[in-house]
C-alpha cells in the first residue's frame, strides 16, 4: 500500500452509507439493522403486473429527523 492510504478499511452497510451522504449536505438521519422496521416485512412490488421485479433484496432503512419523510426503505431489485 501507498503512504496516503489507510491500513485499515472500515466496512459499512448501505444505510450507513446513505446516511453519511445525507449527512454531508445537511440532512439528520440515522441508520437502522436490517429487518427491525415494520415497513419491511411487507411486498415491496405488486404481482399482478408484467413489468415489476419479484427478486427484491432489502438493504435496510434510514430514520430522516426534521423532515416531512419519517423512513426511507433501501431496496435492491434482480
Amino acid at each position: 500500500m501507498h503512504d496516503s492510504e489507510p491500513d485499515t478499511f472500515v466496512y459499512k452497510t448501505w444505510p450507513e452509507k446513505f446516511s453519511d451522504m445525507l449527512k454531508e449536505i445537511g440532512v439528520d438521519s440515522k441508520s437502522e439493522e436490517i429487518a427491525t422496521n415494520n415497513i419491511e416485512k411487507g411486498d415491496y412490488y405488486s404481482g399482478y403486473f408484467a413489468q415489476t421485479p419479484r427478486m427484491i433484496t432489502n438493504r435496510g432503512c434510514i430514520d430522516v429527523k426534521n423532515s416531512n419523510i419519517d423512513t426511507i426503505q433501501i431496496i435492491q431489485k434482480g
